[in-house]
């Protein structure tokens, strides 16, 4: 069973290390190490922000990713997400987990949340996630370039709306 659940405090040393992993930085828009202080000011940020929304996805029972909500508002949000890569490879379950996870998000984005739209960015080289994106409906709006660490990287603008799952 999978499902999307709140964050507890017990929760951000593992959301952390699961963010800093290498493959995981390589994909996101920040690729360095994120240290223990920064991690907590993000933390406190999201907590403040009602047009943001974190949720820790749980497959099979156990902890296995993170969903970031950003921008809300009454019919639109950006999200994006993370897994740990580590523990569902050691058990097999990585593919299982992620498609669960991108499932599990767009129910939660059209059902709890209530929106008609879900936007995203993903990095253009990111073929995995744009063809797992596209499985479950999100289109390519666009493109654009955008400084990832100092080096300009080419990112593509994915949507997904309600009348389209």
């Amino acid at each position: 069973m999978a499902m999307l659940r709140g964050v507890q405090d017990d929760d951000l040393p593992v959301m952390r290390r699961w963010r800093n992993h290498p493959r995981v930085r390589a994909s996101s828009f920040t690729t360095h190490e994120i240290t223990e202080d920064e991690h907590a000011r993000w933390w406190t940020a999201v907590r403040a922000d009602a047009r943001r929304h974190v949720l820790i996805y749980d497959h099979e029972g156990t902890a296995a990713g993170v969903v970031a909500y950003s921008g809300l508002s009454p019919m639109s949000a950006s999200w994006g997400f993370y897994l740990d890569l580590d523990g569902l490879e050691r058990s097999g379950t990585l593919l299982r987990a992620w498609i669960g996870l991108e499932r599990a998000a767009i129910e939660h984005a059209f059902g709890p949340l209530g929106l008609t739209t879900l936007r995203g960015e993903v990095l253009a080289g990111n073929s995995p996630v744009r063809a797992l994106h596209r499985r479950f409906g999100f289109v390519e709006v666009g493109t654009y370039q955008r400084d990832v660490d100092g080096v300009p990287r080419d990112v593509v603008a994915i949507q997904l709306r309600k009348e389209h799952t």
